[in-house]
């Protein structure tokens, strides 16, 4: 117990653990202030008993309790507050921290970590600790402090029923530490009901409409009533099984209160314990063991914390890309991959590749699909690290320059384009809020834009739903070129941006496509003839090797896979249905 608490305090931060100490503070003063309630009985009780109460001695045990509960309060009051915020302040910034922590994971974490894993320890594990944490270790340890204080003042009046107050604490943490490894067994189980459940969530509604084109929607359904039954059995399982536990806990704890009652009385008739404070402990044996029940009762959910933390920091504690390069702002825009190696696990997709790019020279990359054309693309702007060889941008290796000073040069406008539920405005000024609305119009000008924004109700201020659903693909494509025109990088990569438009909105497209890229040096993945034509270079990507490359003119001169590309790309176009 004492572990799990040490680890939930250090996790919260500096300034958090202060709260949280201090809290503990308060609540030490609080369980004194409760401890108190006996000295206070007992002083009237010996008057009663030995018929010399005083209107002085009533004073000073209800002064004792007056003050004690005037302190309890303020303390009490104090003491939740700082807990709260210290529990609610953890939860924000550790979400805040794995936000930031992801950024500079290798994009590969991703591709083995679901969506709905990293969402489940950012919402389900992240309230646990910011609600149920706080509330479970300090109604834990507050139970525990009280119960304490009370036996040692026990001590003062009769060592033989201390020491009965003091095995029953012991009893109670052995029967305590049972619970604490079911739930150390159940907790791991539960958290990963949890992440599937919030997988299948996800998978659901992002997949609703592929399943109802194909009419599975009943499969789909079952596969999201498994994890719910899965994650209902386990919480089940859960009570189940610290039910037994927790009740033989109750069980121990109130039997101690009954062994002090009896024997505080068997004292107290065998003449061993005067008549006030055999009085006093009966009294006390309904008190003593009051909050430690509670805990008691909490203490199971102890486990969950402790595997709650250590899901937060396994994200937290995975190695972050070498980030610390510096603050260098390139001069020119060219790049070089000299002899470049890289592998997902033990698949090589990328091969011994070495190219040139000049700057504001346009470079196309084609091929067969998986041959490692994104790939190539991505390790230039540094998505992985390379595993041999070495990426330079302006003569300058990519792992020189601090992450931030990288991305800088780079702008992206990806096949699956993804918008945030935000105005328009804010999705074009995506990362530079400060920019005006003036230059946010221009941008949406150049990407061909700004006539489909001026239509929608609000204009630049309509709402789109998350993901941009509310808008077309080819206005999806649009807004993002926006972006990038507006970010101004110096290196522009296109992947697959003409692939799912529709014939009326790729002209607006391509005229979007060439005000991004003036002047720039792009790199593009792509495979419609009139993308690729214009290139400057192109290197067509087999296998994770660089096969071919040249300009259209050159690669058609000779037999290979650019030519048989494009062979079959004219046939496809120059098909057509024969009507009888």
């Amino acid at each position: 117990m004492i572990g799990i608490l040490r680890k939930f305090f250090d996790f919260s931060g500096k300034e958090n653990k202060r709260k949280f100490i201090v809290s503990i503070i308060l609540g030490i003063i609080e369980a004194v202030c409760q401890a108190m309630r006996i000295p206070a009985i007992y002083l009237v009780i010996r008057g009663i008993v030995w018929q010399n109460l005083t209107a002085g001695t009533v004073w000073l045990g209800f002064g004792i309790l007056a003050a004690a509960a005037l302190v309890q309060i303020c303390v009490s009051g104090k003491g939740e507050m700082l807990q709260t915020e210290a529990g609610y302040t953890t939860c924000a910034d550790k979400r805040m921290e794995i936000a930031g922590h992801l950024r500079y994971l290798p994009m590969g974490y991703f591709n083995a970590n679901s969506l709905g894993y990293i969402t489940s320890v950012t919402t389900n594990t992240m309230e646990n600790l910011a609600d149920v944490a706080t509330r479970v270790v300090m109604m834990t340890l507050m139970g525990v402090l009280e119960a304490g204080l009370i036996t040692v003042l026990l001590y003062f009046f009769d060592w033989r029923i201390g020491l009965v107050a003091t095995a029953g604490i012991v009893l109670f943490f052995l029967a305590n530490r049972v619970i604490q490894k079911r739930s150390a067994k159940l907790s791991p189980r539960k958290l990963q009901a949890d992440t599937h459940l919030v997988e299948q969530i996800l998978e659901f509604i992002q997949g609703i409409a592929e399943a109802k084109n194909y009419n599975i929607t009943t499969e789909t359904n079952r596969k999201l009533d498994r994890a719910i039954d899965d994650a209902s059995k386990i919480n089940t399982d859960m009570e189940l099984s610290f039910v037994p536990v927790m009740g033989i806990q109750s069980w121990l704890i109130k039997m101690t209160g009954i062994a002090m009652c009896a024997l505080s009385v068997k004292f107290y008739l065998d003449g061993s314990m005067q008549l006030p404070e055999c009085i006093v402990m009966l009294i006390a044996s309904f008190i003593v063991f009051a909050a430690l029940e509670s805990a008691g009762n909490y203490s199971a959910l102890l486990r969950t914390v402790d595997v709650s933390v250590d899901r937060a920091s396994e994200i937290l504690n995975l190695p972050e890309m070498d980030i610390n390069g510096k603050d260098i702002v390139p001069d020119h825009f060219n790049i070089a991959m000299e002899h470049v190696d890289f592998a997902y696990e033990k698949r090589k997709v990328v091969d011994d590749v070495s190219l040139q790019v000049p700057e504001h020279q346009c470079i196309a990359f084609v091929g067969p699909s998986g041959g490692g054309k994104t790939t190539i693309c991505h390790l230039i702007a540094r998505f992985w690290d390379v595993q041999a060889g070495t990426v330079r941008l302006d003569g300058t290796d990519v792992k020189d320059y601090s992450m931030d000073a990288l991305m800088r040069n780079f702008s992206f406008v990806f096949q699956n384009v993804y918008l945030f539920h935000d105005t328009i405005a804010n999705n074009i000024r995506f990362g530079r809020p400060e920019i005006p609305m003036e230059q946010v119009m221009e941008a949406a000008k150049k990407a061909c834009c700004h006539a489909f924004i001026m239509a929608l109700p609000d204009g630049y201020e309509t709402v789109i739903g998350e993901g941009g659903a509310s808008l077309s693909g080819g206005e999806r494509q649009r807004i993002s070129i926006a972006r990038a025109i507006l970010k101004d990088a110096g290196v522009i990569i296109l992947d697959e941006v003409t692939a799912n438009i529709d014939p009326e909105n790729e002209k607006e497209l391509m005229e979007a496509i060439r005000a991004l890229t003036r002047e720039k040096t792009v790199l593009m993945i792509a495979h419609r003839l009139k993308t690729v034509r214009h290139a400057d270079q192109i290197y067509v990507v087999d296998q994770g090797r660089i096969v071919q490359h040249g300009t259209h003119e050159e690669l058609m001169r000779e037999a290979g896979i650019y030519r048989n590309f494009i062979a079959s790309r004219e046939e496809a176009v120059g098909w057509k249905i024969r009507t009888a």
